[in-house]
C-alpha cells in the first residue's frame, strides 16, 4: 500500500544536512533540479491504495536504484553507504536516524514495480524535455552510434564462471583492503541471480556480436542518439547481432518525440545504408554518414537474415555466425555485374539451428552475395567529399566519449542481471544518471 509518500519528512535531526552536504554537492543539485513526484504518478497503479503495509516509497526505491547507477554499486553496497553517507540520505529524503531498506527489496521493486512501464524512453523523454525547457539543447543535430554490453553470465560453464569468480575473490583478499567487502558482495549478488534463475547456462537474450573480424562478445547492443550537447535523445536495447543500421529511423522519430527538432544526422558507415538515405532526403535530413558499397544489400528476398558488420568488413547471419572470408566475383571492372561472395563456415552451417531454407543437406560450402552497384548514392558521395560533411563528421568524437562514460562510470560495460528486461532497466537508470549530470553541468557553465 502507498499513502502519504509526498508528506514531508520531520525530524529535529534535519539541519544536520545543512552542516554536511554543501550546496554544490551533486545529488543536493539533482533532488533540486527533478520533480521526482513523475516517479509515483507512474508507478501507483502497481500498488494497492488503500490496503496492506505501507511500502517504501516509490519515489525513494527508484532512487535507490539511480544511486546504484551513478557511483556503480551493487545493490548490498548502495544499501550499506545509504546508512553513513549523508549525501545519500539527503538525496533519498530520509531523516538522518532513518533505517534503510533491506537489499533485497531492490530486485523485488524492479521486478514488480518497474516492468511494463517503458522506462527507458520515460526517463529520456523527462531529462530532454527538461534541458529543452531551460534552454540547453540549441543545436538541430543528433549523433548516433551504437555500443555493447557483455552477458553477465557469458558463454562459460558454471565451472568456469565459478572459478573466474573465485579467483577475483582470492586477489581482493590478498589485497586486505576495502575491496574485499565489495568483491564479496558482488559474488553474493551473483549468486543470488543465479538461484533465481535456476539455470547455470547462458543469458537466453543475449547473443554474438562482432566488434572486428577478430573478436566478439555475447550480450546485447545499445543504440544510442544524443544531441550535439552532449544529451542523449534516444535509446534502443536491442541484442548483440543486431545491426546499427537499422535503427537509425527509430532513433531519430525517438529524439523528434521529446520535442527536438533535428535537421543533421551524424553517424558512422553503418547508417549508410539505402533505406536510411532514402528516408534522410524524403524528411529533409542532413545525413553525415560515409558511403560503404558493400552495405546495401538489393532486392534480395531475405535481406534481413545476414547483416553488414561495418567493423569487421564481413556479413553476419541470423544465428550470430559470421563469414570467414568474402571475394569479388563475376566479371571484373564491370560495376552493374560485379558481386561481393561471403562464405560461411560449413561446420556451424551444419548444426545450425536455423539452418532450414539456408544450409542445403550435403552442401560443400554456403556463401551469402550482393551485387556492387557502382553508380548507387551519387548525391550522397558528392556530399561526403565536401567540406561540411569533413566539418560535421568531426563532431563524432562526442558520442564514443558518452559510450565510454557509460561504461567506464556506470557499468555498462557488463550487463548487471540477465535478459533484455534487465538490460533496458539497466539502460534507463544509466542514461538517467548521465542525462542529470549533463545537464548539471550546461547550468554551471551557462551562469
Amino acid at each position: 500500500m502507498i499513502s502519504n509518500q509526498e508528506s514531508l519528512t520531520l525530524s529535529p535531526f534535519m539541519e544536520i544536512y545543512d552542516i554536511v552536504v554543501p550546496k554544490d554537492n551533486m545529488l543536493r543539485q539533482m533532488n533540486e533540479l527533478v520533480d521526482f513526484t513523475f516517479i509515483l504518478e507512474e508507478l501507483k497503479n502497481k500498488y494497492c491504495l488503500d490496503n496492506g503495509r505501507n511500502a517504501v516509497p516509490p519515489i525513494r526505491m527508484f532512487k535507490y536504484l539511480l544511486l546504484k547507477s551513478i557511483f556503480d554499486l551493487s545493490d548490498v553496497d548502495v544499501v550499506e553507504r545509504s546508512k553513513y553517507d549523508m549525501s545519500f540520505k539527503y538525496f533519498l529524503d530520509m531523516a538522518p536516524e532513518d533505517a534503510v531498506i533491506n537489499s533485497s527489496s531492490l530486485t523485488k521493486f524492479r521486478k514488480l514495480r518497474l516492468q511494463d512501464v517503458g522506462l527507458l524512453d520515460m526517463l529520456i523523454y523527462k531529462t530532454v524535455d527538461m534541458a529543452l525547457e531551460k534552454g540547453l539543447i540549441k543545436s538541430k543535430t543528433i549523433i548516433v552510434d551504437a555500443t555493447h554490453t557483455k552477458s553477465r553470465y557469458n558463454q562459460k560453464s558454471p565451472k568456469e564462471f565459478l572459478m573466474e569468480k573465485s579467483k577475483n575473490v582470492r586477489k581482493a583478499v590478498y589485497q586486505i583492503d576495502e575491496s574485499m567487502k565489495e568483491k564479496l558482495n558482488v559474488l553474493k549478488e551473483v549468486v543470488e541471480d543465479y538461484t533465481e534463475q535456476l539455470h547455470f547456462s547462458t543469458d537466453p537474450d543475449a547473443r554474438v556480436g562482432h566488434k572486428t573480424a577478430d573478436s566478439s562478445f555475447f550480450g546485447f547492443k545499445t543504440h544510442i542518439a544524443m544531441s550535439d550537447e552532449r544529451l542523449i535523445t534516444a535509446a534502443i536495447v536491442t541484442t548483440g547481432e543486431k545491426s546499427d543500421g537499422k535503427y537509425l529511423q527509430e532513433l531519430i522519430e525517438k529524439s523528434q518525440e521529446t520535442g527536438m527538432k533535428i535537421e543533421t544526422v551524424i553517424g558512422d558507415t553503418a547508417y549508410s545504408e539505402k533505406d536510411n538515405i532514402h528516408y534522410a532526403n524524403e524528411n529533409e535530413l542532413q545525413l553525415v554518414s560515409k558511403l560503404n558499397p558493400q552495405i546495401t544489400q538489393g532486392g534480395r528476398a531475405k535481406e534481413n537474415e545476414f547483416e553488414f558488420n561495418k567493423d569487421a568488413g564481413m556479413y553476419v547471419c541470423q544465428a550470430g555466425h559470421m563469414a570467414i572470408r568474402k571475394a569479388r566475383t563475376n566479371k571484373k571492372n564491370v560495376g552493374e555485374n560485379q558481386r561481393q561472395t561471403y562464405y560461411f563456415d560449413i561446420e556451424k552451417c551444419k548444426g545450425c539451428p536455423f539452418k532450414k531454407g539456408c544450409y542445403k543437406e550435403g552442401a560443400k560450402s554456403k556463401t551469402y552475395s550482393v551485387t556492387i552497384k557502382s553508380t548507387e548514392h551519387k548525391e550522397q558521395e558528392a556530399f561526403q567529399k565536401s567540406e561540411g560533411f569533413k566539418e560535421k563528421a568531426k563532431e563524432r568524437y562526442k558520442i564514443e566519449a558518452k559510450n565510454s562514460e557509460l561504461k567506464h562510470r556506470h557499468g555498462y560495460d557488463v550487463a548487471s542481471s540477465s535478459g533484455l528486461i534487465g538490460m533496458q532497466m539497466q539502460g534507463a537508470m544509466a542514461i538517467f544518471a548521465v542525462n542529470l549530470k549533463r545537464i548539471l553541468t550546461l547550468l554551471r557553465e551557462s551562469k
